[in-house]
């Protein structure tokens, strides 16, 4: 259930513009948390997973891919997302 809202669109938009990725792929896995806290239906895009190969990350550790990753989503995360999964890789 990969359902494409408001929020997924938007990301796919700043990703793509900031990292020209060879591959993405942004998935609203909040369904997956339904239950885990009271009140919570898994409804909505509160838990996203990015999965993107760009060669803008290429050389670059883990922790400094997921600095600048989780710096491009600085709004998002304020605003309310609860939770962010970052697969991403450089090329090759």
């Amino acid at each position: 259930m990969n359902e494409k809202g408001p929020l997924v669109t938007q990301l796919e938009a700043k990703l793509n513009k900031a990292f020209n990725p060879q591959s993405l792929e942004v998935i609203n896995e909040s369904h997956l948390h339904a239950g885990h806290q009271p009140g919570f239906d898994g409804q909505g895009e509160s838990h996203i997973r990015i999965r993107m190969v760009a060669s803008h990350f290429n050389g670059m550790g883990r922790v400094d891919i997921h600095r600048a990753v989780n710096a491009l989503c600085a709004d998002e995360i304020a605003a309310g997302l609860h939770a962010l999964a970052i697969d991403v890789k450089g090329v090759g």
